[in-house]
């Protein structure tokens, strides 16, 4: 398909005749004659009642089709070359980590978040209803930004595009920043207010947890690039995907200290201005140490009072009640083996270890949000899962790079990467441990 291993193209169409409205990816675009027979291929299999959804190429890439509201097209095509490993599970199943089932599934949900984030933007009005096409691929510009977000997906710690839980951070003094937070929102005539430091949620009020999942990720994404814009306070129109799609709220943005900022979703009021001026100064200023103190914590995401072991390379945790997750790479790691993957490597190790085992063991958090229409369309679980008496909550994989190891309660699910020198029979030790100390140290 003229695309590099790895990497993924996206394509915007009308659904109805097929004019393109943008392309994003690799700076090499696909020939017009390719993207013009992408659209046919699935307008003639729709014709003949087939709905075309996804197609492996010769070489290994992917090709996954989605119409969102009979008006809009998402293509996304992927060039093959995304690596996994060999290994096993408890419960049965051998398979590589990243496979073309799980390319499947980083592909529907970028089509997914993609979507979403152009209601985000836009409403879901002018998507769903196109008046005038040339105007539209104007609008569309504001999006890109956010859609290169997805589309890079490799933020190191940012998760969530995959996982659709919230990627947080726990700080060490979280009582007195979630009392900031809910004085600041309801100052600020909202119900609606968080806290980001480095990108993720170091606190929020409790209904802007009550949004969907999809929402609360794709506002941290927002977040994420208003702060990467220079600006130190803005006021931005966003429509929420599944809460309000055709009416707009304000979100408006303080930056606090450089990787810290706040933001609520409100009303015509407050202005920015009286926001900025007054509240800010009266909510914050006495919290700038508190807020030093939860910069300090970094990537790790988890505050000094966790002790993780030695034998932990990486961690994804996540909280199924409340749909939060905390993730962390060790920079420098107690073992010092030269053999050990990059802290680049074991990012991209985590994200394929979770779509191994959602994929094949564990429940997809994600279903818990859809109509059953929704969810059969995507069909990501692997067929012998429907063969198994019980659901498995434990699960593992051994590759050259290092151990996988996955544990599944009813309110968590934990992710380890563990060096090759553990032996197998000790991860269920690690994990078990490790979860403990999380949920001993912090009440996550």
């Amino acid at each position: 398909m003229m695309l590099q291993d790895g990497s993924t193209q996206l394509l915007c169409l009308t659904a109805s005749s097929g004019v393109p409205l943008f392309t994003r990816g690799v700076s090499k675009q696909l020939p017009f004659s390719v993207i013009g027979s992408l659209n046919g291929v699935h307008m003639f299999g729709g014709g003949q009642g087939v709905a075309l959804s996804c197609c492996e190429t010769e070489g290994g890439g992917k090709v996954v089709w989605r119409v969102f509201q009979d008006s809009v097209m998402l293509i996304a095509v992927t060039g093959g070359g995304h690596g996994g490993g060999h290994g096993g599970g408890h419960g049965g199943g051998h398979g590589g980590a990243g496979g073309s089932k799980g390319e499947e599934v980083r592909s529907q949900r970028l089509l997914e978040n993609v979507w979403n984030c152009m209601v985000l933007v836009l409403g879901q009005d002018e998507l769903a209803n196109v008046r005038n096409v040339e105007r539209l691929k104007r609008d569309l510009r504001s999006c890109f930004g956010l859609i290169d977000q997805l589309l890079e997906g490799s933020q190191d710690g940012i998760l969530g595009n995959l996982t659709h839980c919230a990627d947080s951070l726990l700080p060490p003094n979280p009582t007195l920043l979630q009392e900031a937070v809910d004085g600041f929102a309801q100052a600020a005539d909202s119900e609606f207010g968080c806290l980001i430091v480095h990108g993720r949620i170091a606190a929020a009020t409790e209904k802007w947890w009550r949004l969907a999942p999809q929402e609360v990720v794709l506002l941290s994404a927002l977040m994420r690039s208003l702060s990467a814009s220079g600006s130190t306070s803005c006021d931005y129109p966003v429509f929420l995907p599944q809460g309000s799609p055709t009416v707009a709220h304000r979100l408006l943005r303080f930056q606090l200290l450089p990787g810290a900022d706040v933001c609520v979703l409100c009303g015509p009021t407050p202005t920015l201005h009286r926001a900025e001026s007054g509240l800010v100064v009266r909510f914050w200023t006495p919290l700038v140490e508190t807020l030093r103190d939860c910069l300090a914590v970094g990537e790790r995401c988890l505050p000094g009072s966790v002790s993780l072991r030695p034998d932990v390379l990486a961690l994804l945790l996540i909280n199924r009640e409340t749909r939060r997750s905390v993730s962390c790479v060790r920079t420098n790691h107690p073992l010092g083996d030269p053999k050990l993957p990059s802290k680049a490597r074991c990012w991209e190790l985590l994200r394929l270890f979770y779509i191994f085992s959602t994929t094949r063991y564990f429940t997809q958090e994600e279903t818990l949000c859809v109509s059953p229409e929704e969810r059969a369309q995507r069909g990501t679980t692997e067929d012998f899962v429907l063969g198994f008496s019980h659901q498995p909550l434990q699960c593992y994989l051994v590759t050259e790079e290092c151990k996988s190891y996955g544990l599944q309660t009813p309110q968590h699910q934990l992710y380890l990467l563990i060096p090759l020198s553990v032996p197998t029979f000790a991860l269920r030790t690690v994990a078990t441990q490790t979860l403990s100390d999380i949920v001993t140290a912090t009440g996550f």
